[in-house]
């Protein structure tokens, strides 16, 4: 499993490394907000695109060489920009990364659940989604650390040595895992299965938890310095989000291993703590964002595994890589779609608004969950 949590760790650690320093202070920063916006979109859209396409892929030809060859693509990517250098070149290189990203990222979900038994998925989920939230915590700052020593240069030469190591380690140490038989699938017979409750639950609520964490990770420093605050204390609220989130993953995993805590409860009682959070950004002040932060990161650090976990017992283990691919594309969505929809509601009413808004619909989620169960059991 080391290897599939360095794997994690990698494409958090490279999303969210190069993003929070393009527009940095090296001499090879962007400068351009546009050109920024357009390469921040480019990693996004190869993966909106390419996830449920390599997930297919992983499920035809076995997840492990898709895995091992995502990395190795990865790998070759940033250092196409560290021997080629310019502005031209930073293109291709991040969307060679995002296209390497959308291969490797579902090839490792599918390993997760295909090495484990159903009974220790929650387990190996929250561990996985552990060691992605510590990449999606230290990218920002030890991406920073490293344009501030030698620029956009050495951060991607860290990224190219990284993908290489863990690519020739999943190489050694991964099991392979064959591809199972697989019976004829039509276009109809896959949009039945992703039409089904059992698909669109949990990833509407893995998209939701996605949003929300989007959200506060933008957002919350914008209502940081709102109040007053400066960066230290906004940056240190930011982490308390991603460090919760990162710490509650692992447990909930558990629970749901030991039959404490059951998929559907858990993933409605996140969503509601979620909503929660995001109208305590509402509140004026460090304690409110310190409260949201709180809040977002334990919600979303219950859904996450309990999401892929039941995603992974409702599909065919011959289907698996497609299916993590399709949730994959459903997070990407919730990554995009919540802070464009905070941003445009606050942009006509203000970022309190934004905040309850998108807390009103998690919160739809929750309540709308809670009445299916009421009915289930009536």
């Amino acid at each position: 499993m080391w290897p599939l949590y360095a794997a994690g760790f990698t494409t958090a650690f490279g999303a969210h490394g190069i993003a929070a320093n393009l527009g940095g202070f090296s001499e090879d920063a962007v400068t351009s907000l546009l050109v920024l916006g357009g390469l921040l979109a480019l990693y996004d859209g190869a993966e909106v695109i390419l996830k449920p396409v390599f997930g297919t892929l992983a499920d035809r030809i076995g997840a492990k060489p898709v895995l091992v060859a995502g990395l190795a693509c990865f790998a070759a990517a940033s250092a196409l920009y560290v021997i080629a250098g310019g502005p031209g070149w930073l293109w291709a290189a991040r969307l060679g990364q995002g296209a390497a990203a959308s291969a490797f990222s579902p090839a490792a979900s599918s390993l997760v659940a295909r090495l484990h038994p159903a009974a220790r998925r929650g387990r190996a989920f929250g561990s996985y989604g552990f060691f992605k939230s510590i990449g999606y915590t230290l990218g920002p700052l030890l991406g920073g650390v490293l344009v501030w020593a030698g620029g956009l240069d050495l951060l991607f030469l860290v990224l190219a040595c990284c993908g290489a190591a863990v690519a020739g380690w999943a190489a050694l140490a991964v099991p392979a895992v064959p591809p199972l038989p697989r019976s004829r699938q039509t276009l109809a017979d896959l949009a039945r299965r992703l039409a089904d409750r059992s698909f669109l639950a949990p990833t509407g609520a893995l998209a939701a938890a996605t949003a929300a964490l989007s959200v506060g990770v933008g957002f919350l420093p914008v209502s940081g310095a709102a109040a007053g605050l400066g960066t230290v204390a906004t940056g240190a609220a930011v982490s308390v989000l991603a460090a919760t989130a990162a710490v509650v993953q692992p447990r909930a995993g558990r629970a749901l291993d030991d039959g404490r805590l059951t998929a559907r409860t858990g993933i409605t009682a996140g969503l509601l703590v979620t909503a929660a959070g995001l109208g305590c950004a509402a509140l004026p002040g460090l304690l409110g964002i310190l409260l949201a932060a709180a809040l977002i990161g334990a919600g979303t650090g219950v859904i996450t595994p309990l999401g892929f976990a039941a995603l992974a017992a409702a599909t065919p283990e011959e289907r698996m890589g497609q299916t993590m691919g399709a949730a994959e594309l459903g997070r990407e969505l919730g990554d995009a779609g919540g802070p464009l929809l905070v941003a445009g509601v606050a942009t006509l009413a203000g970022l309190t608004s934004g905040y309850l808004a998108l807390a009103l619909l998690l919160g739809a989620g929750g309540a709308a969950a809670l009445a299916a169960r009421s009915r289930a059991g009536s």
